[in-house]
């Protein structure tokens, strides 16, 4: 599962480097990042309900997922969306 994960994870960052690269255009890529980060802690917390991963494991979503909600939104916030450029 981690391993699968990982190379997941590794996807994203080559789109993120995309989005970095030609960042008038990234704004889906980036929505997708975010929605990534943000269905990762609701996955996280229905394990931790369900008693199948300990609460302390919660720390991995505050620093791998929770963090960025902030930068991507910014981003979002910003990015000119494609059919409102001229």
């Amino acid at each position: 599962m981690f391993a699968c994960l990982g190379m997941v994870v590794g996807l994203y960052g080559i789109l993120y480097l995309e989005v970095a690269r030609v960042p008038e255009r990234g704004w889906l890529l980036a929505a997708v990042g975010l929605l990534g980060k943000v269905l990762g802690p609701i996955g996280m917390v229905w394990l931790i309900r369900t008693g199948e991963w300990p609460p302390s494991a919660f720390v991995l979503c505050l620093t791998n997922d929770v963090i960025w909600w902030i930068p991507f939104a910014l981003y979002l916030r910003d990015a000119p969306l494609p059919w409102k450029v001229k």
